[in-house]
């Protein structure tokens, strides 16, 4: 798998996709591709940090836009590194003070917010240059993504070799597949960091949509943001989306862990289902639905608290708080500090496999 470093401004790999320059990192071509579909839906992905700089779905009305919140240059994408529409890993969410033990020794990460290592550290998958290879088949169009994770990249042991495929299907799917092997037993947890606004206008509020998560329980949180290791019922509290239910219906409610978080930003545990639904979200407005399926055991919401400070110019924000969401499908943050929780740990016996799917459709009121 070898990146094309000589692409023309306008390359047209195929009938559908195409590659553009997107700039240069210490002299490496950064590449931009450009997947379409039968149905009018497109997904555009960079080589830097394996980015989805957008995603364009067809409302009720026909009308096509961009659903993910992304900028429209490789410097913004440097500038605001918020991990928007990223690859996270080597560990995405938070580990306690960066540190965990595998075969009695301990390993320390290196810390990126409050005392804890988040999304894979100071230089994370997010700002990795993936090598990339255009694939076709008959029903969908994809970009492959190939990286070594060398021993000890910020501070995790193992040359990790990871691949993450994604395919944009004639069924409206954008599915993402996760592959890994290691040489020394480690932590993985990778996952896809885009920010979702359904009514494709980033300067709307989500707070409208509509949602409902396959779960049960939730995982309550300390002041750090770091699950305490025990499972809550989300019965009778603001988290219960077992149904389709509007964002900001309990958002404003006492809720210690709502405060906590600044709103919500909490793994859910997923119900096991035969077809693996995580998640459905809804937006009246525009009547697209996004349905959400993946083969890992939780999914993180969180709302874009701090969109705000994320992206703040010196008069005022690209984007605001709770102008998007996210639906991170992971194992369960800390998790290798947590032996009640499952395992993140992968040995150089086995392969890392998971897979999650974004399907659209639209939805009449």
């Amino acid at each position: 798998m070898t990146q094309n470093n000589n692409i023309a401004p306008k390359d047209t790999l195929s009938k559908n996709i195409e590659a553009h320059p997107f700039g240069k990192i210490n002299s490496k071509q950064i590449l931009l591709f450009t997947l379409k579909n039968s149905n009018g839906i497109s997904a555009k992905i960079t080589n830097y940090g394996g980015i989805i700089t957008s995603l364009k779905v067809p409302n009720k009305n026909g009308i096509t836009e961009n659903i993910v919140l992304g900028f429209d240059n490789l410097d913004e994408y440097i500038k605001y590194p918020g991990y928007f529409g990223a690859i996270v890993g080597r560990f995405c969410n938070r580990i306690a003070k960066g540190k965990f033990t595998l075969n009695a020794k301990e390993y320390q990460l290196s810390i990126n917010e409050n005392g804890n290592h988040i999304h894979g550290g100071v230089n994370g998958f997010n700002k990795a240059i993936w090598d990339t290879k255009p694939i076709e088949g008959e029903d969908f169009v994809g970009l492959e993504l190939s990286y070594l994770s060398k021993n000890m990249e910020e501070g995790y042991p193992g040359n990790l070799t990871v691949k993450v495929i994604y395919k944009l299907t004639n069924a409206n799917e954008l599915k993402v597949e996760y592959f890994a092997t290691t040489d020394k037993t480690t932590i993985v947890n990778l996952t896809q960091h885009s920010y979702f606004n359904l009514t494709g206008n980033s300067n709307s509020s989500v707070l409208n949509h509509n949602l409902k998560i396959n779960a049960d329980y939730f995982l309550p949180i300390n002041e750090h943001l770091i699950p305490k290791g025990n499972l809550k019922p989300v019965k009778n509290t603001p988290f219960d989306f077992s149904k389709l239910t509007k964002i900001e219906e309990n958002i404003n409610e006492e809720n210690i862990q709502l405060q906590l978080a600044s709103g919500y930003d909490h793994t859910f545990v997923l119900n096991k289902t035969t077809n693996n639904i995580a998640a459905i979200v809804f937006d009246e407005e525009s009547g697209r639905k996004m349905e959400v399926y993946t083969t890992k055991p939780g999914v993180q919401l969180y709302l874009g608290n701090f969109l705000n400070k994320a992206t703040k110019q010196e008069i005022g924000s690209i984007f605001e708080n709770q102008h998007a969401f996210c639906l991170e499908t992971q194992f369960f943050p800390n998790s290798p500090n947590e032996p009640t929780f499952p395992s993140s740990v992968l040995s150089p016996e086995q392969e890392y496999y998971q897979a999650t799917i974004f399907k659209f459709s639209i939805k009449n009121n």
